[in-house]
């Protein structure tokens, strides 16, 4: 009986611990904050894809400013000598004069990346390229700044920073670059008229005659694809393209469609900025496109030894279409300017 009493005492006292931590932890969770971010919005004009945001990685109010702030910031790179917005310019439609940059423009819609297409996968995976390998960040800089960490724990919980997040960060912020505003993009929505030169321009654009909507197509004016579009008939070093990373001879030349958005406001045309000129970008297509085994079928054309042969009526009037794909709104946008 004794021996009864004392286990029934022991055991109200585990009982009665148990229940003691139970509510300790109760008492606990309750004064732990629960960290919440607030949804942004991504504005997609109707006439352009769907944009798929990954579940590992919502767009939030706080992960897009952090992911701005960032952007613009030399603190990325580890002597502080250039920013993401060094080379991207938004006047310039997000690239930099008299270089062939690729504009961060629609970035949220790509699988591939970089010129020669090495880099592919996700926007997550484009800036995980961005910031361990080209950028080599110092975490511990970004940690012992006066701001960051606060801005870190409003948009991922804890003030610590690591390279993911900042990866994160950086993708949320890009994935609202959308550019859809341009005269083409009002047009395309029935909501102005494009002159008779314009449209000619954009009947040949998009019709067998000058066959460009195939590497360009309408909604985000490239495939995202990696094309040979004639450039060399010979090619080694950085020309071969993605050849360099497959190993496949009929990889060589092929190189990334750039969108042709805010096309106009660019100095540099291809993967090698050869070109400075629309002009002379129309009249490669138009008389001098070079033969190769791993030349894209749809660069040759029935009849034609050298490209599409178009009249200077018909060249101009691509150029005219050409500039309807500025997008005014979008370098003036202030969500996308700098914050400091």
């Amino acid at each position: 009986m004794k021996q009864f009493l004392i286990g029934s005492k022991i055991t109200l006292l585990i009982v009665s611990a148990g229940l003691l931590l139970v509510s300790c932890n109760k008492e606990d969770d309750e004064d732990t904050p629960v960290h919440v971010t607030t949804p942004y919005h991504i504005h997609v004009p109707s006439n352009l894809p769907v944009l798929e945001i990954p579940v590992y990685n919502p767009t939030t109010v706080e992960g897009v400013i952090l992911g701005r702030m960032l952007y613009y910031d030399s603190l990325l790179h580890p002597v502080k000598m250039h920013a993401c917005a060094s080379c991207h310019l938004q006047d310039h439609g997000f690239t930099t004069p008299g270089t062939n940059v690729i504009p961060h423009i629609n970035l949220g819609f790509s699988k591939n990346f970089l010129w020669d297409g090495h880099l592919q996968g996700s926007l997550e995976d484009a800036m995980r390229f961005e910031v361990r390998t080209f950028f080599g960040t110092n975490v511990n800089a970004i940690q012992n700044h006066s701001v960051y960490p606060e801005l870190f724990r409003k948009a991922f919980g804890s003030t610590e920073v690591n390279h993911q997040r900042i990866e994160y960060a950086l993708a949320q912020f890009l994935r609202t670059l959308i550019s859809g505003n341009s005269k083409f993009d009002k047009f395309i929505r029935h909501e102005v008229n494009l002159t008779p030169q314009e449209m000619l321009g954009f009947q040949i654009f998009n019709t067998e005659q000058g066959d460009c909507f195939h590497c360009h197509s309408l909604s985000l004016m490239t495939d995202g694809q990696m094309h040979n579009i004639g450039l060399d008939s010979v090619f080694s070093g950085a020309n071969a393209g993605l050849y360099n990373y497959t190993g496949n001879p009929a990889d060589l030349g092929k190189f990334k469609s750039p969108s042709l958005r805010n096309v106009a406001l660019r100095d540099r045309f291809m993967h090698d900025g050869r070109f400075t000129t629309l002009e002379q970008v129309i009249m490669h297509y138009n008389v001098d496109v070079k033969l190769s085994p791993s030349l894209d079928p749809i660069m040759t054309k029935p009849g034609k030894e050298f490209g599409l042969e178009l009249s200077p009526v018909e060249v101009q009037a691509v150029k005219a279409f050409l500039l309807t794909l500025t997008d005014s709104t979008f370098i003036t946008d202030p969500r996308f300017s700098s914050p400091f």
